[in-house]
């Protein structure tokens, strides 16, 4: 039976966390994410949980002890966020290397400098290519159902996921959402029973070996290959998740797309925004859509099979590549495009850097250059900073 709650992103993260009782949760404090351990640390405390929770002296040492704690056969989660997660950055290469199963949540935020604490998604574009698979939540409810979701998704495909929600938008937000019961949890994610692991008494293995040319080459294919396989793994996940609680992910999320002319391409808490933007747009008769991806990686390049029917697209991102020319999303999606030798006129807006908000009038700006270029079909610039009216 469903459970009526009132919690901020940050309380729905923590409460599925409690729900799956990891073995292990190691955690250092960094705002906005913070609350996490937090809360967390509370339900240690009051027996709620069995979790060893570990407080450590970096974010460095959080996912240094995630790792031997996975690496020694045990489910495990952290958290963090902006520049714990830089910290992390050696670390995350070994998780994934490792083919390690195990959970980060991080509620994004700027990176200095200079010095800011609001959101934009800087940190975790910055770690894409790390070999983390990559979930991307709305809101609360998706935040919580994707924490969730990602303990089962980890376990399967053998890669480390990292669960992305908007920091403060999201995080300290409440909002009105749906909890499963505890049962449906346990039943849902199972027992983990690792296929390896350090403290197997009947088999020695060796962990993170030295790897000379051939055979690190090997490994890093092996990677990228199950990083190409997740993709089922998280659709077969989804579904399996959609039947019990009535919930249904994608890949990524569609909206008015169906006569679409205009559409954006948004992550996270923005595609909210947008959404509303396009019921007010569709009552003036303006035929605007969105696309939201739930999954960044692995890259779902079959969002290019639901844009071939618009005239003029809006690709947003909340950080920058600071290549001179766009920004992450940007540019792996329209290498998409170009590989499926599919030419619509495209246009990058970099939006929110360093917490900047984003308003229905400045989607409706967006969607304004949109009907121009699909009239015109000229694109006067490729990218754009939007929201620097000043």
């Amino acid at each position: 039976m469903a459970i009526r709650e009132r919690l901020s992103g940050n309380e729905a993260v923590a409460t599925a966390m409690k729900q799956i009782n990891p073995d292990v949760v190691a955690a250092y404090p960094i705002t906005p994410s913070t609350e996490i351990p937090q809360y967390f640390s509370n339900f240690v405390a009051n027996g709620s949980v069995t979790t060893e929770f570990i407080p450590v002296e970096s974010e460095h040492s959080a996912m240094s002890a995630t790792i031997g704690a996975a690496a020694s056969g045990g489910r495990v989660m952290s958290a963090t966020s902006s520049q714990g997660l830089a910290l992390m950055f050696e670390m995350l290469y070994i998780a994934s290397g490792m083919r390690l199963p195990l959970t980060l949540i991080c509620g994004n935020r700027a990176l200095s400098a200079p010095l800011n604490i609001h959101n934009d998604h800087s940190d975790s574009m910055g770690v894409r290519d790390a070999g983390f698979i990559q979930l991307y939540c709305e809101n609360n409810q998706e935040a919580y159902d994707n924490t969730i979701m990602a303990i089962k998704i980890t376990e399967k495909a053998k890669i480390p996921v990292m669960v992305c929600y908007d920091g403060f938008i999201t995080s300290h937000s409440v909002e009105n959402i749906t909890l499963m019961e505890n049962d449906e949890v346990k039943n849902f994610i199972g027992n983990y029973t690792p296929s390896e692991y350090l403290l197997d008494e009947k088999r020695n293995i060796s962990m993170g070996p030295l790897a000379l040319q051939k055979d690190y080459f090997k490994a890093r294919v092996e990677l990228a290959e199950a990083m190409r396989k997740a993709k089922d793994i998280i659709l077969d996940v989804s579904e399996e998740f959609h039947k019990i609680t009535g919930r249904k992910y994608d890949l990524y999320e569609k909206y008015m797309m169906d006569d679409a002319e205009l559409g954006i391409i948004v992550l996270n808490s923005t595609a909210g925004t947008v959404k509303d933007t396009v019921d007010k747009l569709r009552k003036k008769g303006i035929k605007a859509s969105v696309i939201k991806p739930r999954v960044f990686r692995p890259l779902p390049c079959d969002i290019t099979n639901d844009l071939k029917h618009l005239k003029a697209l809006a690709i947003m991102d909340k950080c920058d590549s600071i290549n001179g020319f766009s920004a992450p999303l940007f540019s792996e999606i329209t290498s998409a495009m170009y590989t499926a030798s599919l030419n619509v006129p495209t246009v990058n807006y970099i939006y929110g850097l360093g917490g900047c908000d984003v308003k229905e009038t400045d989607i409706e700006e967006v969607y304004k250059n949109l009907e121009n270029i699909a009239k015109t079909k000229k694109i006067d610039n490729v990218t754009h900073y939007l929201g620097l009216n000043d």
